[in-house]
C-alpha cells in the first residue's frame, strides 16, 4: 500500500534546513564522430517491434519481480485514475535492491557538488568527477554520461545501467500502459541526481516546460536501512486547483497530499498545465555532525517522442486557453489605488510638508526624517543612486511596542524560536481569531496579510500609536500611513517622484512556509516602499552585543532566507531568477549598477540617524541554467565548468537586502527588473515582518522644465 496520507490542517512538523546534491544527465542521445556512446552493463534489449508484451522474455533483471505483471499494471492504472488531487502513481519497489544499493554508492562516491540557489529551489548541483577532466569543446551537455571516455564510465556503470533500464523501450510501454500518455521518447533522456539535505526545498509548479510527458522520482534516502521520518521534511506536496478570475486554473494556498520519501519508492505523474502543481517540502535534517541523513534521490522527465521516432507527432502551436505555472508569472499585475479626488496635486508643482502633514506623521516617524535638512540630504543620495536603507524609521514607542509584540505573536501561533527549527502546519497564524489569512496563489507567491477590515469600517484611531494592539498598529501602517496624503508628500520630497497610484499590504512571512517568486513589471517604472519590522533573533542569557552577533548568524548570513532580491533584466534563454547565494560571495553593501538607459534599478545607501551593521547582502548571480531536484518549472540545463561567468554574475544582483527591524527600504525599480523575497526557512526563529508599498509615480519637473517630460512614467 503507498505510504501516503491526507495533509492535516495542522501536520505534526519538526524539520529544519537543507543542501542539495545534483547529476544532471539530460540530453539527446549523441550521434557523429565524437559522440562516443558506452552501454552499460546488461543494457536492456528491444523488444520486437510487433511485441504487445511489456517484456516478452521475462522482466529484466535490474526492475523488481512482478513489476511488469498485468495485474499489477492494472493495479496501478485503477490508482492512478482514482488519485487526488491530480493523477500520479506509486510503485513501492522498482529496482533490485542490490543495484540500487551501489547506485547509491556511486552517487556518493563518483559525484562533485556545488550549491545553488535560486527563488524557487536550494540546491547542489553534482557531476561526475570525471567530467572535470574533459575539455570543454568536448563536453557538449557536461553531464551527460554519454560523454564519457570508457575508462571514465567504469567509475559509474550501475548508475548508467539504471539510466538505461528507466528509458528502456520496455519501461517506457508500463508508463504508457499506466497513465496513457502516448508516446515516450529513449532519445531526449532527463535524469538527475540530488541529494536534499537541511535546508534545501523547492517550492510550487507544474512541470510545465517543452516536451516534458511525464514526472518521475525515484527515492533513495539516506541511510537506507532507516525509515524516512515525516517530521524530517522532504515530502512531495500535491496541490489542488480553482479557477481564478482570469478563468485560469491555478493550485490553492494548502497541499491536499504529502507523501514522504521511502526507500525505492517510484513516483510518476503526467505534466499537465494547470493540474500538476507540487513541491518538496523543505528538509530540516542532515548537515555537519549529524549521522548522514539525506534525501538523495534521482528525477527527471520522460519526454514526448522525438523527431524520427516512432509515434512523433509535431507539437500543436501555442495556445493561450492554459498557462503553465511559468507563464502566469509573466503575467502578473498589481491592483493599485487611487488617492482621493480633493488629494490630487500638479506634479509640476514644488512639493513641501504641511504642518498638518508633520503632525501626523510625528505620530508615526523618527523626529529626524521630518527635518528638511535631512529630507534635503536623501533627495539628493536617492537622486544619485536610486534607492536609500533608513534605519529606525518609526519613532523609539512605537517600534519598541511592535517589536516586542510580533515576537510574542510569533511565539502564541507556534512560530517563535521555541519551535525549534520544525516546520509549522500551514494554517500556523491564520486560525480562530486570527487577523491574519494565508495570500496565494503558491505558484507565484505565499505568505500572510491581515483579513479585510469588517464591513469596511473606519480605523479607530488610538493616541498614542504605541498603546495599540499588534494587529491595529500593523493596520494603522498599512492603511492610515502608506495611503496617507502627509506619506505622500513625503515620498515625493525625498525621492522626487509624485505617487499616483498605490498598493499596499502588510505581510508576514512564516518559517519553513512563505515566500514570493520572481516576478517584474513589463512597462513601467515603480516606486517600491519596505519597512522592515522582523525582530531581530534573540538569546535572554546573552547581552545587547552577543544578541546582534546571534541576529547576524541568521538572517544576516543568509542561513534563515527572507531577504528581499532585485535582478536585472534576464535574457529570454536565461532562467528568469537563477542566482547563486554561499559565504564565497558575499558582500557588506549590496551590489547595485544605476543606469540611464532604463533597463535596471539604481544603487543602495543607507541613511539617517542611525548607524547600520550592514546595509545587507549582495548575493551573485549565476547566469548557468540547470534542473532541480523535482522539476522546477524555471529549470534549464548546468553548465559546471563555466568560470567566465563571474563578473557577469555579480552584475545581475543589483540589490539583496537582509530582513531587519524597523528599517525602510526606497527603490526606483525598473520596468523588467526582477524582484522577489527568499522562502523563509524553518530554521528562522520567527516571521520575517513587513509593510510594502509599491507606488505608480510621475515625474516632477523643476521649473522651467519641458512640461511635455513631465507626467506619469510609463
Amino acid at each position: 500500500m503507498a505510504r501516503t496520507r491526507e495533509r492535516s490542517p495542522s501536520p505534526d512538523a519538526a524539520q529544519s534546513p537543507s543542501s542539495l546534491k545534483k547529476l544532471k544527465t539530460g540530453h539527446v542521445s549523441p550521434s557523429g564522430p565524437q559522440a562516443t556512446t558506452v552501454q552499460s552493463p546488461n543494457h536492456l534489449p528491444t523488444p520486437p517491434s510487433d511485441a504487445g508484451s511489456l517484456c516478452p522474455d521475462g522482466p529484466p533483471s535490474h526492475f523488481a519481480d512482478d513489476l511488469f505483471d498485468h495485474n499489477n499494471i492494472a493495479r496501478l492504472n485503477a490508482d492512478y485514475a482514482e488519485n487526488t488531487p491530480f493523477k500520479y502513481a506509486i510503485v513501492e519497489k522498482l529496482f533490485q535492491d542490490d543495484l540500487l544499493k551501489k547506485v547509491k554508492d556511486e552517487c556518493l562516491n563518483e559525484l562533485n557538488f556545488t550549491e545553488k540557489e535560486t527563488d524557487i529551489y536550494k540546491v547542489t548541483s553534482a557531476v561526475p568527477r570525471a567530467v572535470l577532466t574533459i575539455p570543454v569543446n568536448q563536453t557538449g551537455d557536461l553531464a551527460s554520461l554519454d560523454y564519457l571516455t570508457p575508462t571514465q564510465i567504469a567509475r559509474l556503470p550501475n548508475l548508467l545501467a539504471l539510466r538505461d533500464a528507466l528509458y528502456s523501450p520496455q519501461f517506457r510501454k508500463f508508463l504508457r500502459a499506466v497513465t496513457g500518455c502516448g508516446p515516450l521518447s529513449g532519445k531526449k533522456q532527463d535524469m538527475s541526481v540530488n541529494s536534499y539535505t537541511r535546508g534545501c526545498h523547492l517550492l510550487n509548479h507544474d512541470d510545465v516546460i517543452g516536451t516534458r510527458r511525464v514526472s518521475y522520482i525515484l527515492y533513495m534516502p539516506l541511510p537506507h536501512y532507516q525509515l524516512w521520518q515525516k517530521d524530517w521534511g522532504g515530502a512531495l506536496e500535491l496541490y489542488p486547483t480553482r479557477i481564478n478570475a482570469e478563468g485560469q486554473p491555478e493550485p490553492v494556498n494548502i497541499p491536499s497530499k504529502s507523501i514522504p520519501p521511502s526507500w525505492n519508492q517510484f513516483i510518476f505523474f503526467e505534466v499537465q498545465p494547470g493540474k500538476s502543481f507540487h513541491s518538496v517540502e523543505e528538509v530540516v535534517v542532515g548537515g555537519k555532525g549529524e549521522d548522514g541523513r539525506e534525501r538523495l534521490s534521482i528525477s527527471g522527465w520522460f519526454h514526448a517522442a522525438q523527431e524520427g521516432e516512432e509515434g512523433y507527432v509535431p507539437e500543436p502551436p501555442e495556445t493561450t486557453e492554459i498557462k503553465s505555472s511559468r507563464e502566469q508569472l509573466a503575467s502578473t499585475s498589481t491592483v493599485f489605488k487611487s488617492y482621493p479626488t480633493h488629494d490630487d496635486v500638479d506634479v509640476l508643482a514644488d512639493v513641501t510638508l504641511s504642518e498638518d502633514h508633520i503632525a501626523f506623521l510625528s505620530e508615526f516617524l523618527n523626529p529626524v526624517y521630518l527635518q528638511p535638512r535631512t529630507m534635503k540630504a536623501l533627495a539628493a543620495r536617492f537622486a544619485e543612486e536610486s534607492s536609500l536603507e533608513l534605519h529606525s524609521f518609526l519613532n523609539t514607542p512605537l517600534a519598541e511596542a511592535l517589536e516586542q509584540r510580533l515576537r510574542d505573536l510569533d511565539t502564541r501561533d507556534g512560530l517563535g524560536e521555541n519551535r525549534a527549527g520544525q516546520i509549522p502546519p500551514h494554517t500556523s497564524g491564520t486560525v480562530g481569531a486570527s487577523a491574519w489569512t494565508i495570500k496565494g496563489p503558491p505558484h507565484k507567491w505565499r505568505y500572510c496579510v491581515l483579513r479585510s477590515h469588517e464591513d469596511g469600517a473606519p480605523i479607530e484611531a488610538v493616541t498614542p500609536r504605541h498603546a495599540s494592539s499588534t494587529d491595529q498598529i500593523m493596520r494603522s501602517l498599512q492603511d492610515e500611513l502608506f495611503a496617507s496624503s502627509a506619506f505622500r508628500a513625503w515620498l515625493s520630497i525625498v525621492s522626487r517622484l509624485m505617487p499616483m497610484r498605490y498598493a499596499v499590504e502588510a505581510r508576514r512571512f512564516r518559517p519553513g512556509l512563505d515566500y514570493t517568486l520572481a516576478t517584474s513589471e513589463e512597462s513601467e517604472a515603480r516606486l517600491d516602499v519596505v519597512l522592515g519590522l522582523t525582530p531581530p533573533a534573540r538569546d535572554p542569557d546573552s547581552d545587547e552585543e552577543d544578541r546582534f552577533a546571534q541576529h547576524q548568524r541568521g538572517w544576516t548570513d543568509s542561513d534563515w532566507g527572507g531577504w528581499e532580491c532585485y535582478m536585472a533584466p534576464h535574457n529570454e534563454e536565461d532562467d528568469p531568477a537563477i542566482y547563486r547565494s554561499g559565504s564565497s560571495k558575499k558582500s557588506s553593501k549590496p551590489a547595485m549598477n544605476h543606469t540611464t538607459s532604463g533597463e535596471s534599478v539604481a544603487s543602495s545607501s543607507t541613511a539617517g540617524p542611525s548607524h547600520s551593521h550592514s546595509n545587507g547582502n549582495g548575493h551573485s548571480t549565476n547566469n548557468n541554467n540547470h534542473h532541480t531536484d523535482n522539476h522546477s518549472s524555471h529549470s534549464h540545463e548546468d553548465d559546471p565548468m563555466n568560470e567566465d561567468n563571474e563578473e557577469e554574475e555579480d552584475e545581475s544582483t543589483l540589490l539583496a537586502v537582509q530582513p531587519g527591524f524597523n528599517r525602510l527600504l526606497l527603490v526606483l525599480r525598473d520596468e523588467r527588473v526582477m524582484r522577489f523575497v527568499k522562502y523563509v526557512s524553518a530554521a528562522a526563529e520567527g516571521s520575517r515582518w513587513d509593510v510594502c508599498g509599491e507606488y505608480e509615480v510621475g515625474i516632477i519637473q523643476e521649473d522651467g522644465e519641458d512640461e511635455e517630460e513631465g507626467g506619469r512614467s510609463s
